[in-house]
């Protein structure tokens, strides 16, 4: 019943319904915690966090990832950590732009050399796990950075390559996304 509380949570999120689907995640992740059950919750916490980027609250977002990544690493539940690093290389990219101190373009700025390093981590642990949809994910959020930072034909690359070794499922979301974006990045 738990886990159900924190998935109606976060589809209402999805539908635009945030601060409820909030409370319902957070609601639902307290009755799991409750039963002492450890297994999903990295995951369960992911969606927590990247709806907290959603609505514009990036600290609590990396607050939650950051408890989702101990967790992962106390327990060994490594199967969602490269989504993890890549939601945390969002949030601090976010977390940038909020804060105001870079433009858009991030060319040259330091403060994105965490988020870059976070999307890195998370190509390479899905690779080391063959998680080809998790690597497609985290080389979407670089090639964006790349891009803004004026890496076209770098982020081009490395998105065409992962891009080119799908078969099938090109009517999903992450691959719809890539292709729009290697559209945009061969312009």
């Amino acid at each position: 019943m738990a886990g159900g509380t924190i998935l109606r949570g976060w589809a209402l999120a999805e539908q635009g319904q945030e601060e409820e689907g909030i409370a319902q995640i957070r609601q639902g992740l307290a009755a799991w915690r409750a039963t002492w059950q450890e297994w999903t919750r990295p995951y369960f916490l992911a969606l927590l966090a990247e709806t907290y980027g959603k609505v514009g609250q990036v600290e609590e977002g990396l607050t939650v990832l950051a408890e989702a990544l101990d967790t992962a690493h106390k327990n060994g539940e490594r199967c969602y950590e490269a989504e993890l690093y890549r939601l945390k290389g969002d949030l601090l990219l976010m977390q940038v732009v909020v804060a105001g101190s870079i433009p858009d373009e991030f060319v040259g700025d330091a403060p994105t050399e965490g988020a870059e390093a976070c999307f890195r981590q998370a190509i390479d642990i899905a690779r080391c796990q063959s998680a080809k949809s998790l690597e497609l994910r985290a080389t979407i959020s670089l090639s964006r950075l790349w891009q803004k930072q004026g890496k076209k034909e770098k982020a081009r690359q490395i998105l065409a390559d992962i891009y080119g070794w799908f078969t099938e499922g090109f009517d999903t979301r992450d691959l719809k996304e890539a292709k729009a974006l290697l559209e945009e990045l061969s312009i």
